[in-house]
């Protein structure tokens, strides 16, 4: 076989072109881009978080988080006891985010929440983690902006540099290690690694008795 031509009995048989024809003949308008049906609130309310997520989380030089919690309740977000946020944490619409208990959230994670994302209790979001709701419809030609909630069940352990894709559901006390990229359903207590990531073993949490 080379490039273009298989060969069968010595006789050369041309590709068809038609499949690739159709696939080189669209192309992407991202004049024609519309997302006005997406309203996440008003442009006012966006306008004050954006400020207070710049002053409150973004910024390094905060590390309390007892008052990132109080502006993320202000905001509308549901934010159960000890929550840790730590500085540099990125979010997009707090209104959008549920969060448990005694969860911890690391240093510059992105909680991209064009969509609802529900944290559960005792879960943990690493270093530059990144949750991300967005996402374009890549074969229509206007690039349509698609959203997708995440759920991040008990127990749940995001690692460092680790991506959330739209739609994930990570089911109680799953792992999604370094660098990983989850896709679809991650199953209770299983460890997951790679991009995508895959199951590579189970996650055992032995009791203290």
């Amino acid at each position: 076989m080379t490039d273009g031509v298989i060969f069968v009995n010595l006789k050369p048989i041309s590709r068809s072109n038609t499949v690739t024809d159709q696939i080189m003949n669209g192309k992407t308008d991202l004049s024609k881009y519309d997302n006005s049906w997406y309203r996440p609130g008003s442009k006012v309310k966006r306008g004050i978080w954006y400020f207070t997520n710049v002053v409150f989380f973004i910024n390094p030089l905060n590390i309390w988080s007892g008052s990132k919690v109080a502006m993320l309740r202000l905001f509308g977000a549901k934010v159960g006891r000890g929550v840790i946020i730590k500085p540099g944490v990125n979010i997009k619409y707090p209104w959008n985010l549920e969060i448990g208990n005694h969860v911890w959230i690391g240093e510059r994670a992105w909680i991209d929440n064009l969509d609802n994302i529900t944290i559960g209790d005792n879960v943990c979001v690493s270093q530059g983690a990144f949750l991300l709701c967005g996402n374009h419809h890549y074969k229509k030609p206007t690039f349509d902006l698609i959203v997708q909630p995440i759920v991040l069940e008990e127990g749940v352990w995001i690692g460092a540099r680790a991506i959330v894709a739209p739609g994930v559901q990570c089911k109680s006390h799953s792992i999604l290690t370094v660098n990983s990229l989850a896709q679809g359903v991650l199953e209770p207590y299983g460890i997951y690694q790679g991009v995508p990531a895959v199951k590579i073993r189970e996650r055992i949490v032995k009791s203290d008795k």
